[in-house]
């Protein structure tokens, strides 16, 4: 039971901390539309010269190696500390 409770406060800390801040930006009123007025003043259009296409479609290698890298920085090291963790029963 004991093992327990650490956990739960965690996890009930983090919901409460999602709710408040989900209740808070909820609760921000929005922009006025008489203050949008202002803004437009300034507001100046330039046209945006457009990139040239370079993508090809289903490029996505470079994300899988990453993913595999990101996986293997965080595998290893519990794989090596796992014999710390891991104590025999000792009569």
């Amino acid at each position: 039971m004991r093992k327990f409770i650490r956990p739960a406060i965690i996890i009930g800390t983090g919901l409460m901390l999602a709710l408040l801040g989900a209740a808070w930006t909820h609760s921000v009123s929005s922009v006025e539309p008489e203050s949008l007025s202002a803004a437009a003043f300034f507001f100046q259009s330039t046209a945006t010269p457009q990139p040239e296409d370079v993508s090809e479609i289903g490029s996505t290698d470079g994300i899988v190696v990453m993913g595999g890298v990101i996986v293997l920085i965080v595998i290893v090291p519990i794989i090596l500390q796992r014999k710390h963790w891991v104590r025999p029963n000792q009569p």
